[in-house]
């Protein structure tokens, strides 16, 4: 059976959240999946050890507009899908799929907006396949990649290695770098401490200030290194502790304690469907009222983030 999946969200995020329903799906039809999904996803790269899917096909700005949507179908048709799934409520990928000609076709209710991410996603799951389902994603990585980047990066039990996750989409969704500085300074005073700066090609100036640091000795910069190069040094970290970024979401998937720090964000949809994320929000806010106009920067409690940090810690030590 031939069967293509449709997940068009932008984010790394976005896609980490989708995986527990791929697999569910690759899993109940037993076959490795065709998945179409944003270039912006980085799915190519998240899922490269991953034999549930067989093929990942990008899509980019040249599949935009009507003659992006002929050039898809074209590429798409001499696949002959059996049967197709889209996560999504779009009319286009509706009319993807008549072209297509495919005979079974499973879609989202049709002009569905503001929903919760992982709530839509998985009744639509259970609803195709008649399973209840898990929403704690996993990311497969080969464990030689694993092994490779703990000799690589020295990564060993006389350290606490933490990922800081100081980046994000926009600039109102990130938590001040000078707060991330403090509270690794602060860690340092308790333990020996590495750590691991998760942020983008885009981020160079957050870079520098940590370069720059009292800290700098102890921070590798992930600036240079890809999805792909940094998924098995965070496979062998602690904790992460970070703003809400595809790295959190990145983290939660590789099975790493998380504190997620929502600043301007719907911390239910970004943080609930995770029993790895330990979500943080501005002072007068709940996980159910912050949303992306929360705007709540200034108002993080840096002892919130600093107690749980030390508590997560504090029980990796006992166990």
């Amino acid at each position: 059976m031939k069967v293509l999946v449709i997940q068009q969200r932008h984010g790394i995020g976005d896609m980490v959240i989708f995986l527990p329903y791929l697999h569910a799906l690759a899993k109940n039809l037993n076959c490795s999946i065709s998945l179409l999904a944003k270039n912006s996803s980085k799915a190519k790269e998240l899922l490269s050890d991953d034999n549930h899917f067989d093929e990942i096909i990008e899509l980019d700005q040249s599949k935009d507009g009507i003659r992006g949507f002929l050039k898809l179908a074209k590429e798409l048709k001499a696949k002959n899908y059996d049967r197709i799934y889209i996560f999504n409520g779009s009319v286009r990928y509706f009319i993807l799929s008549k072209f297509l000609n495919i005979k079974t076709v499973y879609q989202y209710p049709l002009f569905i907006s503001k929903d919760i991410i992982f709530q839509t996603a998985k009744t639509f799951t259970e609803n195709c396949i008649g399973k209840t389902l898990s929403t704690q994603p996993k990311l497969i990585l080969d464990k030689k990649k694993v092994d490779n980047a703990k000799n690589k990066y020295s990564i060993d039990k006389e350290f606490k290695h933490i990922v800081l996750g100081v980046s994000a989409s926009g600039y109102t969704k990130r938590w001040g770098v000078d707060n991330f500085i403090k509270l690794a300074t602060e860690l340092s005073k308790i333990y020996e401490c590495k750590f691991y700066i998760a942020l983008g090609p885009n981020d160079k100036e957050i870079n520098e200030k940590f370069l720059n640091s009292p800290i700098k000795n102890k921070c590798i910069s992930f600036l240079k290194l890809s999805i792909r190069d940094v998924l098995p040094i965070i496979k062998n970290s602690d904790l992460y502790i970070g703003n809400d970024t595809g790295f959190l979401h990145i983290s939660s998937a590789l099975n790493i304690d998380c504190i997620g720090i929502y600043v301007d964000s719907p911390a239910f949809s970004y943080s609930a469907y995770s029993n790895k994320i330990d979500a943080v929000v501005p002072k007068g806010e709940t996980i159910q009222s912050t949303s992306h106009d929360t705007l709540g920067q200034e108002n993080i409690s840096f002892d919130e983030v600093f107690d749980k940090a030390k508590s997560k810690l504090v029980h990796k030590i006992l166990t």
